[in-house]
């Protein structure tokens, strides 16, 4: 199975889950719905990296009405989730079935986010993300990533892991979906904090910063310079 096969699989169940497995749900959503700024002019045009099933991103839509929204996913049943989410909300997204790698990003947007899903990607693969990323947005834009991180020594992964699955069986979860859950974490490629900002900032990122932080779950991110140096 891979990691497409894998999600849409566990489209079904997913929203459900999400309090379950991330111990700081509220305040790991919250923080990456508010850290955006408000804009009162013309709409914000909205690009969503691994939308899944829009949680994020209708979170956002809900907060700001007149923003566009395209989502980029690879699970094409994870995306019918999150039309169905953005319908109720009397939106229609544009919804791109594809690899957020490897897909033209030839339009601009004022806004990049995305929620729980770059972890899967190879630290070169994030690197040329990030840099995709900051070409893809309008000068002023703001990149946001709610997302999980690996801890920066060993002993801080494992603090990092035994919390989470000490967190997640309170939790009540069943054993099934507990298993099913790791089963996915094998997709899971971590990178430190640390390092991944330090890349935002070698891509061009200015402000470049951690909002939010629980123990591997991180909202992080960056704005690309309203004026770009032409020199």
């Amino acid at each position: 199975m891979n990691i497409q096969e894998a999600f849409n699989k566990s489209a079904a169940d997913y929203d459900s889950l999400r309090r379950l497995l991330i111990p700081c749900f509220d305040d790991f959503y919250q923080t990456a719905v508010e850290i955006i700024p408000s804009h009162e002019l013309a709409p914000l045009k909205v690009l969503d990296l691994g939308a899944g099933t829009g949680l994020y991103s209708g979170m956002v839509q809900s907060i700001f009405p007149q923003a566009e929204f395209t989502l980029v996913d690879l699970a094409v049943e994870m995306l019918d989730k999150a039309k169905s989410r953005f319908s109720k909300m009397g939106k229609v997204p544009q919804i791109l079935v594809a690899n957020y790698l490897e897909v033209d990003l030839s339009d601009t947007y004022d806004l990049v986010i995305s929620a729980l899903s770059i972890h899967h990607l190879s630290d070169s693969d994030k690197q040329r993300l990030y840099h995709k990323i900051y070409n893809a947005l309008a000068p002023g834009g703001m990149f946001v990533n709610a997302d999980q991180v690996l801890g920066k020594t060993t002993a801080l992964e494992q603090l990092y892991r035994q919390n989470w699955l000490n967190s997640v069986i309170a939790s009540g979860i069943s054993s099934t979906e507990l298993q099913a859950a790791q089963e996915r974490m094998k997709y899971d490629l971590m990178t430190p904090l640390d390092v991944q900002l330090s890349w935002l900032e070698v891509a061009g990122f200015q402000n470049v910063d951690c909002w939010y932080k629980n123990f591997s779950f991180a909202v992080f991110g960056g704005h690309k310079p309203a004026q770009l140096d032409k020199s």
